[in-house]
Order: structure tokens, then sequence, then C-alpha cells
């Protein structure tokens, strides 16, 4: 007797009845793998807490197709190497109105940005802000940041969404029951699964589903429980996606950034030649043939490679087996006395999967590595804890190379910045100080890729890939095109079909 063959996909979908296809809620429903942790722009870092806090809230400044700041809610004129004048946009060419009905004002940018320098509300964004030495509101249309150091970059850094200043006062934190200015209001937040807006717009609901296992986002999917998912799929789920009649995929060059930290407290992982030996012991573009099917591109350093900043020799080596073996036995260690180490990831699958390639590939050069996995709120709280010797996470949407300073300089630990792995080069710290006084883009350039070229000597982290942005959507769904750094902006715009 033949019996077919059936993927564990499409297996499941069977049982679960996928092809079947539920009818259409009235809402836009949205599937992501991760809730947010936060929706408190002053203190979202992760990427879902981002993405979603870009919709709810308005920003001064925002960032074109070149990663160069341009204007959002408001213009701004550099009086001085150290004073900048910002003045808010008039409507109709933004929305100058909270969603309370309140008009934003310079006041509330003021009591926004001197919250997240208020060292008590412990903001991630505070040592990225370091240099305003103070902010006044000179009217309601106006107001002028001082800076205790020049900074060319200045604009660039006031991308947080504006809270009211009645939010902050007296402690208050904004993201209990966020009021922004975005093109979408909060409405409801059922639990830590479900979130709801409304688009204002036209008044469309929205509600985003946090579902963790990539197999029950896709068939939910599948059976029209969702009408589209973005990131974090497998590609042979992908694959199955794309082959359903009643769904497609659309997909761009992806800007974020995979790699392995290292915490260079550790007394085995503070040796570089250590460090190296991992490094060179990755295959990463197997990885990215293999594994991601070539939906990503090998990472050479932290910016994307059409970043103006970029240093694109930086980290571009391949493996080399034999060198990282070399180097662990100058260190002590080979197959018969490996290195032992650990290793923390988050328990999604493709995570994980990745994770245990990782393990096998250094494994071959004589480390040992034991996975620790956790759901994504244990994970992220370690890694910013400092509790860990390696893990992997990606920097989401970068754009300025403040990059360098909020996760290498010696004085951005956390909670002034996202130097985790307590990184600290007294070279890489000057180079970044002169690239913040330089005024000329070639200037700088040319110091971001000596930072770029230290931190790859030094083996200060490993740069893995850049992951394309992949989104599968009901063929009733129009408007929605994913874009490089996986933001949700264009679920302004989305239409549903009948």
């Amino acid at each position: 007797m033949t019996r077919s063959r059936r993927s564990p996909i499409a297996f499941a979908a069977l049982l679960l009845g996928a092809a079947v296809a539920i009818p259409a809620a009235a809402a836009v429903r949205f599937g992501m793998a991760t809730a947010p942790a936060t929706l408190d722009p002053l203190l979202a870092t992760d990427a879902a807490s981002e993405r979603l806090c870009r919709l709810i809230y308005g920003r001064l400044v925002d960032f074109d197709a070149h990663y160069r700041p341009a204007p959002a809610l408001a213009d701004w004129e550099r009086l001085s190497p150290d004073r900048y004048r910002f003045t808010l946009r008039q409507e109709p060419r933004v929305s100058r109105r909270f969603h309370d009905g309140t008009r934003l004002t310079a006041a509330d940018v003021k009591a926004t940005y001197e919250a997240i320098l208020d060292p008590e509300r412990a903001s991630p964004h505070r040592g990225s802000l370091a240099m305003i030495a103070g902010i006044e509101a000179l009217d309601g249309e106006r107001l002028e940041f001082r800076l205790n150091r020049a900074d060319p970059d200045f604009p660039g850094r006031l991308t947080i969404g504006i809270v009211p200043a009645a939010a902050v006062a007296g402690g208050r934190m904004p993201g209990d029951r966020p009021v922004g200015s975005g093109r979408f209001r909060f409405v409801a937040r059922p639990d830590d699964s479900r979130l709801e807006l409304q688009r204002l717009a036209d008044g469309e609901t929205f509600t985003f589903h946090a579902v963790p296992n990539p197999t029950v986002r896709a068939l939910k999917l599948a059976r029209g429980e969702l009408d589209l998912i973005q990131g974090d799929m497998p590609p042979e789920m992908l694959d199955w996606l794309a082959r359903q009649p009643d769904l497609e995929l659309r997909r761009a060059r992806g800007d974020s950034v995979a790699y392995l930290g290292f915490n260079l407290r550790d007394p085995v992982l503070a040796r570089p030649a250590i460090r190296a030996a991992i490094a060179l012991a990755i295959d990463r573009a197997a990885i990215v043939r293999y594994v991601f099917a070539g939906r990503a591109r090998v990472a050479a350093g932290l910016l994307p490679p059409d970043h103006w900043a970029a240093g694109g020799e930086a980290l571009a080596a391949g493996r080399d087996l034999d060198r990282a073996r070399a180097l662990l036995r100058a260190e002590g260690h080979d197959q018969q006395r490996p290195l032992r180490l650990t290793y923390k990831t988050s328990s999604d699958p493709l995570r994980v999967r990745l994770a245990t390639i990782l393990q096998a590939q250094l494994r071959e050069a004589g480390i040992e590595v034991e996975l620790h996995t956790y759901d994504w709120g244990t994970f992220y709280a370690d890694v910013k804890a400092g509790r860990f010797q390696m893990y992997s996470l990606s920097w989401v949407g970068l754009k300025l190379p403040d990059i360098f300073r909020y996760a290498f300089h010696s004085a951005s630990r956390p909670p002034a910045g996202a130097n985790r792995g307590g990184y600290a080069d007294a070279e890489v710290d000057a180079l970044i100080e002169q690239a913040d006084r330089a005024a000329d883009d070639s200037e700088r350039q040319a110091l971001y890729a000596r930072i770029a070229a230290r931190l790859a000597a030094d083996h200060a982290f490993v740069p893995l890939w850049h992951e394309d942005v992949t989104v599968a959507v009901r063929r009733r769904v129009a408007g929605y095109t994913p874009v490089a750094d996986g933001n949700y902006d264009a679920l302004a715009g989305i239409r549903i079909t009948p």
C-alpha cells in the first residue's frame, strides 16, 4: 500500500481543517510572534514595542530612504554646534492633536525628553540623549535644545514618540493607557497577547495577536483567523504559505541585523582569541543559503551595507575551522578538552533551530555549547540584565551610526545604554567621541569605518545576517508592502477588498 507524504505543516493543517476558511471579522487582524513589552515609548526597546509605538505616537524626526534625518512633527535649524531650534509643523501637514483631543505643543515635547533624561525613570534611551544640557520651550510652537557637546547627528536622535505632558507628570507611566498623536489610537489591551487599536482616518479597528508558535500562526492565517503575519517564520513555512490559494507573500530586503553577543565580563569570553575562534567557527553563508533559502544576506557589520556610514570591509571573513582550532589550542582547548559555554536564546522555534545549528558548527571547532531557551520576556530580561555568556538577538531598524556609542561605548552600560556585554576599549571610546565632534560627513564616515574595524579586530560581537522582511497576507489585503526596517506604518493605508 502506498502512503502519501505530508509535511508537518500540511498534516497539522489537515487535522485542524485549515482548508475551511472562517468568515472574516470586521477588524483587521495582525499576527505577531511576540507581544510588545511596553507601549511606553520612553521605555520601548524591543522590536514589537517600537513598531507599535510608531503607530500610536508622533515623533519630531524620522528618516528618509538613505538613513538621513527628515522632518516629521517638526522642522529644525542648527543655530550653533551645540544649539538646535525645532519648530512644530502646522496642521494639516501633520497631526497636532493627541487622541484625547488636546493639542500637542512644545511643552509636551519638553516634558517627554526631560522624562527620558530623568534618572529615576531609568529610560534605556537616556544614554543616547546624554548630550542634552537643557530644553527650553520658547512658546507653544518652538523649543530649543542646548547640548553639552557638538553633535551633528542630534536631530536623528529625536525619534521617540511624544507623550502628553500630563501623562508624565507625577511619575505616571505613559504606557498604562497610551495617548499619542499617531495615526492609530489605543482602544484596549484585554491581555498580554492581544492589543486593539483604531485607525483615525476611517475608524477601522486593528487587532494585534501575539501567537508565539509559528505553525499555529501560519494555520490561523490559512484558516482566515488572521489577515496578515510578518516576520519570525521558518523558510519552509513560508514556502507552504506561498502555496495556499488565498494567500501571498510580499518581501523586502531587511536592514535589521542578527548578531551573537558576548559577556565580556566573563573570564573566558574576555579573551579576544576565544571570541575570534567562535567567529571563525560559524558558517554564516551556509545558514543563509540552506536555512533561510536565500531570504537573508550575510552581515558584514552592524549597519546595513547601503548605510552612508557603513564600513563594508569589517567582519566580512568567512568560516575558517583550521584557524579557529589553532586559536583554541593556543588557549588550552581541543577536542579532548573542549571549551564549554552557555548560549541563551528565545523559545521561538526558528531561533532555537538556528541556535542548534550554531551549536553544531561550534562543536566542530572544539566548543561545546549548552543551549538555554526561554520565553521572550524572560530571555530579554536576562539579556538586559547581563545574565548570559552568549546570546543572539537582532538590532532592528538601525538608522544612526550612534549605535556604536549606544552599544559599545564604555559609558553606555545599562541603564545608560545597551552595552550589555560590558565592552570597554579606550580607542573605541575616543573614536566615537571624535566622530561625534566631526561635522564633515566624509570625515565621520572614515571614523565610523575605523570603529567598525576595531570592533571587528576585537570580535566584540559576531554579525550574522540581515533577514529579509517577509509578510504573508490574505489576497484580499491590499496596500500593505513591507519595508526594510520591518515597521508597520503601511497599516495606515491598508484596505480589505471583498
